[in-house]
């Protein structure tokens, strides 16, 4: 299967750039930050897995065998075969993620072009689920090791979870740039005790190696009915964080991912996996903790320590990539605008955004408390990365089938086998919706809602304010023919539209009855492509001796600046002195009107999310002593 797929798509520049840069190097980066989530669910998949299957009576050795075959063919299908051999291949140019996977598919689909958003919009929901509960489960998983220490410090768990929990969130605002460094060591040495520690056990009951066969996966399912289904949604576990090879593709290109995960990664849990199902085996007691009882008691308070920084690492990766992916919904017009802080100098994909930061703490402490360990987490979950992964593959067909241009046939066979794989186990999670699952889909249908619904809005109101401003064409012949008193300086109007004459612009013409003796016309544009190169970045038109028309464009993984596309601009010969310049922009006052295409619910939402937006001063980083704002009442 490689071969076909790597002729339908040559790799980028930005991939052939990882190809001769220091792959060693990339490989342990990607080792520290794609695979934390994966790399820490043999902290409780396993576990979860047996004692659900134990409690229905039925955990002996067939069943042990068919869960480890199931948890064995997943990870070779799921990860191994759509994630590394395909979907890493399913590059925005050099990028991955929901977001560019969207916007790919709605390049080569247009008229499937809604039903791609909506998917988007979906997924990223769901994704912020994850983000929410994958450091809740994985630092309670960790710190849950106690247990075996002594009895006595069962009562312990959550509140040291809760004060780990507390203490990541509060040094995010300092950002990762000097910690990064050591993510990757660690998790090398995680994944090499996680081999060590299944390799010492595979020799107790090598029965295990029947689960090689998939027949035993699907024996068990077909045997057992109902408790099969819910043992295959505890079985997914196994592949959480499996998105982040693909969400992560920009940061370390293809090779590093997929060279990580085949040496290193892969054999890691198999090899952990098998110890565990041979532990058990051997010994069924040991179902309290298998992972922990993999390693000898002299190793245990290590272990607890190591795996608690681990899912640090892990939870680490998650959050960064929710501050990632809320920038990305900001630039491509799904959430209102929020403050974006960039931690390092050197690296520009270090960004933190409080307001994210504090909506994902407080998340992760109801969820830590509402739970309170994580086997009543495990439904949640499962919900929450199952419902992802089916909206990737259906992404992923339009891609594979218009993009790549394989024949509608084949490239059903690739994914239409994965879709109904993951289907199945999005329903055998959805049997325990009441015991968890509901939470996920309750922040999936809120954010779903509240994205749409600015889709929209923002659509509404960009017509609304269309339908009073005239054409910019128009009114420079108007102002030559009948020429305003003039001021010396320059006005920057920032607009939406660079063919209309901004609402700011129109009313200082009203009100002032003066215009400034050169005016800029400034569009800031989002494309549907991640990066924009520097050459393109600026376009620079004369409209007339007065007036020039400059349109910057940015990819949605990119934060626009003004400062920095006036940088641009004296590079095409356009002079701007920020400290002599005036900006004008216009503030919105939303009214509600009987007349608005929005319905009632999503007209009080628009307008109350328009609210919470931040200033476009301090978005787009223009020195709030050079901004003039004009006020204007639009209904909605």
């Amino acid at each position: 299967m490689a071969q076909p797929l790597a002729a339908a798509v040559s790799p980028t520049d930005h991939d052939q750039s990882h190809q001769h840069g220091n792959i060693r190097a990339l490989v342990l980066g990607c080792i520290g930050v794609v695979y934390g989530d994966i790399g820490t669910s043999p902290l409780y998949a396993f576990k979860e897995a047996v004692k659900a299957s134990k409690e229905h009576g039925s955990a002996g050795p067939d069943a042990i065998i068919g869960m480890l075959s199931l948890m064995v063919w997943t990870l070779l299908l799921i990860v191994t075969l759509k994630y590394v051999l395909v979907l890493l291949r399913a590059d925005n140019k050099g990028e991955g993620g929901t977001f560019a996977l969207m916007a790919l598919a709605q390049s080569v689909a247009k008229r499937s072009s809604r039903v791609i958003l909506l998917l988007g919009i979906a997924g990223a929901a769901f994704f912020y689920g994850d983000a929410i509960i994958t450091p809740a489960i994985s630092v309670l998983s960790a710190v849950e090791g106690l247990n075996l220490v002594t009895p006595a410090l069962e009562k312990w768990v959550v509140p040291i979870s809760i004060a780990v929990l507390v203490g990541l969130f509060a040094v995010q605002s300092h950002g990762t740039e000097r910690m990064a460094k050591y993510f990757g060591p660690i998790m090398v040495l995680w994944f090499i005790l996680l081999m060590v520690g299944g390799l010492m056990h595979i020799g107790d009951d090598l029965r295990v190696l029947k689960a090689f066969n998939p027949f035993m996966g699907i024996i068990f399912i077909a045997s057992h009915g109902i408790l099969g289904l819910v043992v295959m949604g505890l079985v997914f576990l196994a592949v959480t964080g499996a998105e982040a090879l693909y969400a992560d593709l920009g940061h370390f290109g293809r090779r590093p991912i997929q060279i990580a995960w085949i040496w290193l990664v892969l054999p890691a849990l198999m090899c952990n996996y098998f110890g565990q199902a041979a532990l058990l085996l051997n010994d069924p007691s040991a179902i309290d903790s298998p992972f922990y009882r993999l390693y000898p008691s002299w190793a245990l308070v290590p272990m607890v320590i190591l795996a608690t920084i681990a899912t640090i690492i892990a939870s680490q990766a998650v959050i960064t990539g929710a501050f990632s992916i809320t920038r990305q919904a900001i630039s491509l017009g799904l959430l209102p605008r929020m403050d974006i802080r960039h931690t390092s100098e050197s690296v520009a994909g270090q960004i933190y955004l409080p307001r994210v930061n504090m909506l994902l703490f407080v998340g992760v402490i109801i969820v830590v408390m509402l739970f309170g360990s994580s086997s009543r987490l495990a439904a949640a979950y499962g919900v929450s990365v199952t419902a992802s992964m089916v909206i990737d593959s259906l992404m992923a067909f339009f891609v594979i089938w218009r993009c790549w241009k394989w024949p509608l046939w084949k490239a059903a066979v690739l994914m239409v086998p994965l879709v109904l794989i993951e289907q199945s186990f999005f329903i055998a999670n959805m049997i325990k919706v009441l015991d968890g699952g509901w939470f996920p889909l309750a922040i999936a249908t809120f954010l779903s809602l509240v994205m749409l619904t600015w889709h929209r809005g923002t659509r509404a109101l960009s017509r609304a304010t269309k339908s009073n401003e005239a054409e910019l064409d128009w009114l420079v012949r108007k102002l030559e023919s009948k020429p305003p008193h003039k001021v010396p300086g320059t006005a920057v109007f920032l607009t939406g539209d660079p063919t209309s004459a901004p609402t700011s612009l129109m009313h200082n013409l009203k009100h002032n009855r003066v215009l400034h003796e050169r005016n800029i016309i400034l569009n800031i544009r989002t494309l549907e492509t991640p990066r924009v190169a520097r050459h393109e970045r600026v376009t620079v038109e004369k409209v007339s001796d007065g007036f020039t028309r400059v349109v910057a464009r940015y990819g949605f993984m990119e934060t626009p600046s003004v400062p920095k596309i006036l940088d641009h601009c004296r590079k095409k010969g356009l002079n701007i002195e920020i400290g002599q310049t005036s900006f004008f922009l216009s503030r919105r006052s939303l009214k509600p009107t009987d007349k608005s295409e929005l319905l009632r619910l999503e007209e009080r939402l628009f307008i109350f999310l328009a609210g919470t937006a931040v200033d476009a001063t301090e978005y787009f980083r223009i020195p709030s002593d050079r901004v003039v704002e004009v006020g204007t009442q639009v209904q909605v």
